[in-house]
């Protein structure tokens, strides 16, 4: 358990800094996402230190999904190399219903919507490739 938790923790710091990149250049791209950001009917500001979340999230998303690669591994492992795609794949479609739920009680663009489910596969797939790589199939993890 402790190196799911280690690993959890490399693929949430990796997830943290894709993120922050994809966000920069998306908001270079679509200023009017970035605007959206600075709305405080909307969103926190930056000096709320609840905003502080925002830097913990990947990480606890990387361990339980460093803890779901283990325990989908009997699932996982005849993909063989495509396993990566498969979990990501798998984890995008379970953001499907919150990115959905998002766009309909919150006043929020579509585009920051397809923003965030972009991310979020994007930072799936660093993540799985992270597992693939330190996590084996075949290692005895406990």
């Amino acid at each position: 358990m402790k190196k799911v938790i280690v690993i959890g923790l490399l693929a949430g710091l990796i997830m943290f800094v894709v993120s922050t990149v994809f966000s920069f250049v998306f908001n270079l791209g679509f200023p009017s996402v970035k605007q959206e950001y600075t709305n405080t009917q909307i969103f926190r500001p930056w000096s709320d230190p609840l905003m502080s979340l925002m830097f913990v999230h990947p990480f606890i998303v990387g361990i339980i999904l460093a803890w779901l690669w283990t325990k989908l591994r009997a699932v996982l492992e005849p993909a063989g190399r495509k396993a990566w795609l498969y979990f990501s794949l798998g984890y995008l479609l379970f953001t499907i219903p919150g990115m959905v739920i998002s766009y309909g009680t919150f006043p929020i663009s579509l585009l920051m919507i397809l923003s965030w489910t972009l991310s979020n596969f994007i930072q799936a797939v660093v993540a799985t490739l992270v597992f693939s790589k330190f996590l084996k199939f075949r290692s005895n993890i406990q």
